[in-house]
Order: C-alpha cells, then structure tokens, then sequence
C-alpha cells in the first residue's frame, strides 16, 4: 500500500493503516515485555519481586474498587445536610 504524495487515500486505508501501526506497536511492546520477564526470571530474587509484584497489585486493586464502588452521597441528601447546618447555625 504506497500512496504518492499528496494524496490521501480513503477510509478504508486509513483504518487499515491505523490497525496496522497498533498491531506493529503491540508487537513490540509484547517483546519488550518478554525482555523484561527473561530478565526477570535470571534474578536470583525473582520469588521476592513476584511476591511484591503480587502486593503492588492487590493494592493498586483495593484502590479501584475503592474508588469505583463507593457510591457517592445523594445530591439532595447534601443540600438537606446544608440547609441544617446554616438554620442551626442563624438560631445560635
């Protein structure tokens, strides 16, 4: 797929360059990565970076679902709280 200069193909060789360039960077991110286990695995403290690896990410875990599922407060339940507080606060 060679395109002379200046012109611009269309929609579908656009996506198909798009999904062409994502596979070619997913590639060598995965070798990348595989790089990186190998090296990890010649370590002689791979059982201790496994076990941290392992407690970063039930931590990094708890942080999102303590971020995603604590249900915020109601937005009338808010103002309600204000308007107690600011009569509370003119009877004093």
């Amino acid at each position: 797929m060679t395109r002379e200069a200046g012109r611009h193909g269309g929609a579908g060789e656009q996506a198909v360059l798009l999904v062409a360039g994502a596979a070619d960077l997913a590639v060598s991110t995965l070798g990348s990565a595989v790089g990186a286990v190998r090296g990890l695995l010649r370590r002689s403290d791979a059982a201790e970076l496994a076990a941290q690896a392992e407690q970063d990410l039930s931590a990094r875990g708890r942080l999102v679902l303590d971020r995603h599922a604590a249900v915020p407060p109601a937005h009338l339940e808010i103002l309600a709280r204000h308007v107690l507080a600011r009569k509370s606060a003119d009877d004093d």
